[in-house]
């Protein structure tokens, strides 16, 4: 023998957006869940390092928020004294090698955030997210490390031993500052990711590491790259010195049909410009696995060969998400004193609802819960506008659904039903933390904000027959409905808006009969609206609310003036005449999904013709619907 090395395998283990989602477990539903939770992502990490003799594992962000367990662990009596945060205690007791940072864990301060990370016992790393911004990236006063090497005893193919350096990089989206505005305008900054990690990536070659994995908590896109590139996954792995990339942020899976291929980007063998990658779903829904072949060089070790897949939690079956895979006991123990404390708060009643709250049919007709939401928003902004400057401007309230399926699964609704309501009710019906804010707008800029809503529909012919009706691309999130107004949507025309709010087809507008208190809205109109910071600070891509000006924007969360508006106001039973509806179509139908519990709220009240289109579940667990137009 030469007493050259063996060749060496390397197990590569990844989690993304986890979003406190550790148990197997619904709370907005309160009742265990088979679809959501790292107890059950932890099991599945369990079993694939007994596979192997070498594995590394790490998390790339949006871990600290997006459950009530995660605004409970936020709060005052979120932890006993000592006590560490839920999601790190449950991450080290699965002892996880690094992770990154995400934009959505600074959604409640970066206090907060720099106090939970403390807790980790492993690194957590950012590159492009700032206290200050010097001269280049490598000048900035970084709010975390840039990047970490971290030495691991591995064994070869032969049995022996060797020390591998790996080199850690973190990028989160430059745009965390406008979505988090309300916690880091003026406190923290970002840079572009591609220019970042071109700065730093020198550096930490620079310490000759045999291994470098980029944690990107981006998406996947291969649309040209630009300044501030939200999803740049591939084109960072284009970088020479990169030789693993993990992605994250987009709640979708690669490899697999979530991406189309591309030049640099094939979805079925798992590879960005020709590099492996991953991109591990959400919620804890799958495992990302990247299996390496390594040989040993003069100066490293060389990735010669890759396989990348994902492992599921859950598999769809014809009655609906089945487990693939139990707990992991060290997430339970982790954990379990955190759930119950959530349980408890839930469960407090706060008001009674007068009948069904729910978003089934949200993305197609006025929906009971959004109304509600809305009807708070307004009568919150009617108490901090009186008696002042705005008190004499028409006032409106803007709500978009946050559970109508999609991505997150068939059972991601909202579902309320007649009677007691809980906190748990309310966080059903408005899920996020976020926080309330009223911004004054023209009529021509509510005509465009109600465009790029109206862009989630596909273009439909007249007289078609069971043409696709949402764009699948378009989260419905983005899909704001503006209490206070009346308006109809064109189906006929193109969407105006790409889903990530880029000008389409210019001279197509959709929106019509546009009118307040039955007079047309006219362009040089000002109105009051209430909102969240999100989309005030023109997240989603609504460029409508670029020159918005900002009236009012207090301490509450949207949800806590839903809690107080219930519970000062009477049961919850909100309007019946609807804001929007499809400009008429005779003869025109098209399919929409929905869950198949939907059914059970036909036929709507005071909305379109809805009947199933097909009774078995579909896709995924859903249920096709056909609306008549």
């Amino acid at each position: 023998m030469d007493g050259s090395p063996a060749g060496l395998a390397l197990r590569i283990l990844a989690t993304t957006d986890l979003h406190m989602n550790l148990l197997a477990y619904d709370y907005y539903a309160d009742r265990p869940s088979d679809t959501v939770g790292l107890a059950r992502t932890g099991a599945l990490i369990d079993a694939a390092r007994a596979e192997v003799p070498n594995s590394l594992l790490f998390d790339n962000g949006d871990a600290l928020q997006g459950t009530p367990m995660g605004d409970f662990a936020a709060s005052p009596d979120g932890a006993a004294p000592g006590e560490p945060h839920p999601m790190i205690a449950a991450l080290n007791a699965l002892r996880y090698d690094a992770a990154a940072l995400g934009n959505h864990d600074f959604g409640f301060g970066p206090e907060f955030t720099a106090h939970a990370v403390a807790q980790a016992q492993f690194p957590v790393l950012s590159a492009n997210i700032a206290y200050r911004l010097g001269d280049t990236p490598l000048d900035d006063e970084l709010f975390q490390a840039p990047y970490k090497i971290i030495a691991r005893e591995v064994l070869d193919e032969a049995g022996l031993p060797h020390i591998l350096k790996i080199g850690l990089l973190g990028v989160l989206p430059p745009q965390t500052t406008l979505w988090e505005s309300r916690h880091l305008d003026g406190r923290l900054h970002t840079r572009c990711m591609i220019e970042v990690v071109e700065a730093w990536l020198p550096r930490l070659l620079a310490e000759a590491p045999d291994l470098v994995v980029l944690l990107a908590h981006c998406g996947i896109s291969a649309e040209p790259a630009h300044p501030r590139m939200e999803n740049a996954a591939l084109h960072l792995a284009t970088m020479a010195g990169v030789d693993v990339v993990i992605a994250g942020h987009q709640h979708l899976v690669f490899p697999g049909p979530d991406h189309a291929s591309a030049p640099g980007l094939d979805p079925d063998k798992g590879l960005l410009a020709g590099k492996p990658a991953v991109l591990p779903g959400f919620w804890g829904s799958h495992l990302g696995v990247i299996d390496l072949q390594l040989h040993a060089e003069p100066g490293g070790w060389r990735v010669v060969q890759s396989a990348v897949s994902t492992r599921p939690i859950a598999r769809i079956g014809p009655r609906g998400p089945y487990a693939t895979i139990g707990d992991a006991p060290a997430v339970l123990s982790a954990t379990q004193s955190a759930h119950d404390r959530t349980l408890e708060a839930i469960r407090r009643p706060v008001g009674h609802a007068a009948r069904a709250l729910t978003s089934y049919f949200a993305l197609v007709a006025d929906a009971p819960a959004l109304r509600l939401a809305a009807e708070a928003q307004a009568w919150h902004l009617a108490q901090l506008a009186h008696n002042t400057a705005w008190a004499d401007l028409p006032q409106l309230s803007a709500i978009s659904p946050f559970k109508a399926g999609g991505r997150a699964g068939p059972e991601s609704y909202t579902d309320v039903p007649p009677g007691p309501m809980s906190l748990r009710n309310i966080a059903d019906i408005y899920i996020y933390p976020n926080s309330f804010r009223a911004v004054v707008v023209t009529g021509a800029a509510l005509a465009e904000w109600l465009e790029m809503s109206a862009s989630q529909f596909l273009q439909i012919l007249p007289g078609s027959v069971d043409a696709a009706l949402i764009d699948p691309a378009f989260p419905s999130f983005n899909f704001d409905v503006i209490a206070g107004l009346s308006y109809q949507i064109d189906l006929t025309k193109p969407p105006r808006y790409r889903p990530n709010g880029r000008l389409l087809a210019a001279d197509s507008r959709r929106i019509t009969a546009l009118c307040h208190a039955g007079i047309a809205v006219a362009p040089e109109a000002r109105f009051l609206v209430a909102t969240n910071d999100y989309r005030a600070a023109g997240g989603g891509g609504f460029a409508a609310l670029n020159d918005a000006e900002l009236a009012f924007a207090p301490s509450e969360t949207n949800r806590d003036i839903l809690v107080q508006h219930v519970a000062q106001n009477g049961p919850a039973d909100p309007p019946d005449t609807p804001i929007w509806r499809f400009a008429p179509l005779p003869g025109t139908t098209a399919l929409f999904e929905s869950a198949p519990q939907a059914a059970l709220h036909l036929p709507l009240a005071h909305g379109p013709r809805i009947e199933t289109a097909d009774p078995t579940p579909g896709p995924a667990g859903f249920s096709r619907y056909r609306i008549f137009l």
